[in-house]
């Protein structure tokens, strides 16, 4: 897997970048999502990994990941958001059994999410407590590549961010399974496929390219 550093985002922006000479369609995109316990990444814990894989400009559904994590830290204020119990009939992992293979199906696919930060912040302090290296694949954030299409206008002002049930309703995507790892990610990758449409990023279209504009 590709290790990629703060250097390597600040190089890429000074034009000196290493990032790969590859087309869009010559990238895997892998869309993640997490469900935690909270919003904490110092004292939450991650309940649920979901991924789904874009492959050529198609979603690859066939290549998903969805993952429970067994809990020895659970709040159960958070149940009525996410669903998920501390026992169910999904079978829960240990989490650095999960981390592990999470980092297996990711590779050195670009990873796209939904406020894809907090994501990672939470994945990355999972590292740490296992003594596991962070991921540092390329990230892209649907939310920031949502406010590039906006029309910058004092009549409707940018909002700072926008949920992932707004990008839903704006492209007509199916909310049904909102609030899983996996059905989120699914709903992110519809999305993200939108975005690269509205913005005419084409097959052709250089990753360099795609990055620059999602910074």
């Amino acid at each position: 897997m590709k290790m990629w550093t703060r250097e390597d985002w600040k190089a890429l922006f000074n034009g000196h970048s290493r990032i790969p000479e590859r087309t869009v369609s010559e990238v895997c995109f892998a869309v993640i999502d997490s469900e935690t316990t909270g919003l904490d990444p110092t004292k939450d814990r991650i309940l649920s990994l979901g991924g789904v894989k874009i492959i050529q400009g198609r979603i690859a559904v066939r290549d998903t990941l969805e993952i429970f994590i067994a809990q020895d830290h659970f709040d159960a204020s958070s149940v009525p958001i996410h669903g998920i119990l501390k026992t169910g009939p999904n079978a829960r992992i240990p989490e650095k059994q999960a981390l592990v293979q999470l980092g297996s199906y990711l590779e050195d696919a670009v990873l796209v999410g939904h406020h894809i930060g907090f994501d990672l912040e939470m994945i990355r302090q999972a590292q740490g407590r296992h003594g596991l290296p962070p991921l540092q694949n390329i990230a892209l954030d649907t939310g920031r590549l949502y406010r590039k299409t906006l029309l910058k206008t004092p009549l409707l002002p940018k909002k700072p961010s926008y949920s992932l049930d707004e990008l839903a309703k704006k492209f007509d995507i199916s909310c049904k399974d909102r609030h899983t790892a996996l059905g989120d990610a699914y709903i992110t990758a519809l999305a993200f496929m939108h975005l690269l449409g509205q913005l005419n990023i084409k097959s052709d279209t250089s990753l360099r390219d795609l990055v620059r504009m999602a910074r």
